[in-house]
């Protein structure tokens, strides 16, 4: 995970192999590029979801070169996966799925997975299955419950406010992350409860929660690259140097 602020520019060309890159727009407008045929323009509550797979260039500006404020999560793709062809999907937050509980102060922005009976986006285009929440509890003393489904680990990350988290009701405040404990060993799902903070300086809690199953596969990352073995570390390297990835289109040379 990355929190980035942009002052006026961003991160222009540069490639990635092996993972899916989930990009959350906090503040201001983020431009994308990529060299196939990827463009759009998020802002603030909108999410991106690119799958880089055997490679590609991209960029990622500050629109108009305003300030903005970004979350880059990595997820890292299956050993057989590592290799499949890219693609690029804009979510905007106004029009996904949400879970409302008005008498709860609760409204859930459903990105991937599900919350309750609340499903994402059927078109959401990400390999790895994987929940991906934004929660907002407006209420003081509000309850939140989620189902964790089994053998999937996560993390939650407090965007404003704070509440206390989980069975030992662990208190984390904006800008913090709490790591999820691991589900039952018996095979049942496990529930994250959440109450907003009475003694919050802020009545409103905000919170994103990712969970996912872990792959128990070898890791080797070395700059945009995530791969399973140095040998293939080395090899995207080369096939980078040697144009496999592609080239930068002449119309975003900015």
């Amino acid at each position: 995970m990355a929190e980035d602020w942009f002052s006026s520019n961003g991160f222009d060309w540069h490639p990635h192999r092996g993972i899916e890159t989930i990009t959350v727009v906090l503040e201001g407008e983020l431009e994308h590029h990529d060299n196939r045929g990827g463009h759009g323009i998020l802002k603030a509550g909108d999410v991106q979801w690119m799958t880089a797979g055997r490679g590609l260039l991209h960029r990622e500006m500050a629109y108009n070169k305003k300030p903005v404020h970004t979350l880059q999560l990595w997820i890292n793709l299956h050993a057989d996966e590592k290799m499949i062809e890219p693609r690029y999907q804009d979510l905007r937050g106004d029009q996904v799925p949400i879970r409302i509980e008005e008498e709860n102060g609760l409204k859930v922005r459903v990105f991937s997975g599900k919350s309750a009976r609340v499903k994402g986006p059927e078109a959401v285009a990400n390999h790895v299955p994987i929940t991906m929440l934004d929660v907002i509890m407006n209420k003081e003393g509000a309850r939140f419950t989620q189902e964790i489904p089994v053998d999937q680990e996560g993390f939650v990350l407090v965007l404003s406010g704070q509440g206390k988290f989980g069975k030992d009701k662990t208190s984390i405040k904006a800008g913090q992350i709490g790591h999820l404990s691991k589900t039952n060993k018996n095979g049942d799902p496990a529930n994250l409860t959440v109450i907003a903070d009475e003694k919050s300086p802020s009545s409103l809690l905000r919170f994103l929660l990712w969970t996912g199953e872990p792959l128990h596969q070898p890791v080797v990352a070395y700059g945009p690259f995530v791969m399973n073995t140095k040998e293939q570390i080395d090899e995207a390297f080369t096939d980078y140097k040697n144009g496999l990835f592609g080239s930068i289109p002449n119309s975003s040379r900015l």
